[in-house]
């Protein structure tokens, strides 16, 4: 309790521009980052993506599957929610191009015990990708692709800088390993996720969640109505967690039973429903990238918060 109360209190401005003139890290990860965000947009690009300006804000965003608290806006007698994920929009914008990505921002406002984790951050961007009439292994073959874009960028580049901070590194070699999460907790038990991420020295792939812990919607396995075909991508080193994906629910009555089953209101998604009854949702598939765990875990460091200028954590109030 006294550390958390400690960590509650506003850190004063000007100790934050004190570390960043002082710790190199800030200098060093700001590179990184932008080569992290030059190489993801250059990759894309070259495969025919087309890329989209971030919603910030929305009638209707991510419900997410565990607690946070919602930030919203009252504008003229309607409401806003500020985004948490733009995973609803993402389906609509592939019926205007088939592929497309953001580098979007997201609020997201975590408990602070979440602190201790190393990996929250309450204010964080994500490359969001989406694409028109793919399944989830594409999106996963396309991912691993990307990483290991990146990676041999930064490797190239910025050997130094990775020599100073994660000497491992190494740039990761496909297919990346695959286990459901069934099998994970047969083998680890409840901390299946974290115990894979500290004895794997390569990314894997947590595949087929089971239906009640995710949201309403990934889609559910036609052939497995217990599970559905979404994916998480572990970093290794215990760095845990740094892609969430999957297939999408585009039907309205598959969407409504959904909805319903997570307990989450329809009237939240108005607007949502209405165009999928219509019809216009097509199949898609796609996923999200944090960038500042991306950043963190290529870096080796011990938490997220080093990875960018005005990082706001968990618990933590700042500039």
């Amino acid at each position: 309790m006294k550390k958390i109360l400690e960590m509650s209190k506003k850190v004063d401005s000007v100790e934050v521009v004190k570390s960043y003139l002082s710790d190199k890290t800030y200098y060093d990860a700001l590179i990184i980052q932008s080569e992290i965000l030059g190489s993801s947009r250059e990759f894309l690009v070259e495969r025919g993506f087309v890329e989209m300006l971030p919603v910030i804000i929305s009638t209707i965003t991510d419900p997410l599957n565990h607690d946070v608290l919602d930030a919203q806006i009252d504008y003229y007698g309607y409401k806003y929610y500020v985004t948490k994920s733009m995973i609803l929009q993402k389906q609509v914008s592939v019926l205007v191009h088939d592929k497309i990505f953001s580098f979007s921002p997201n609020l997201r406002l975590e408990k602070e015990e979440k602190y201790d984790s190393g990996r929250h951050l309450i204010d964080f961007v994500q490359l969001d990708i989406e694409i028109k009439n793919k399944k989830r292994e594409e999106i996963m073959d396309l991912m691993e692709d990307l990483i290991i874009y990146v990676i041999r960028n930064v490797l190239e580049k910025y050997s130094d800088i990775i020599e100073k901070y994660h000497p491992s590194l190494k740039i990761p070699s496909k297919p990346f390993k695959k286990i459901s999460v069934k099998k994970a907790k047969e083998l680890y038990g409840d901390e299946y996720e974290k115990l894979l991420s500290e004895q794997s020295d390569q990314p894997l792939w947590l595949i087929d969640f089971p239906i009640l812990e995710r949201e309403f919607y990934d889609k559910q396995d036609p052939k497995n109505s217990d599970i559905l075909l979404d994916f998480d991508l572990i970093y290794p080193e215990g760095f845990g967690e740094g892609i969430s994906g999957g297939e999408r629910e585009h039907e309205y009555e598959q969407i409504v039973k959904r909805i319903k089953l997570k307990g989450n209101g329809l009237e939240s998604y108005e607007d949502y429903l209405k165009i999928a009854k219509e019809g216009y949702l097509e199949q898609s598939a796609g996923c999200g990238i944090g960038i500042e765990r991306f950043t963190r875990f290529i870096l080796g460091l011990d938490h997220v918060e080093k990875t960018r200028l005005f990082g706001k954590a968990p618990g933590k109030f700042t500039i």
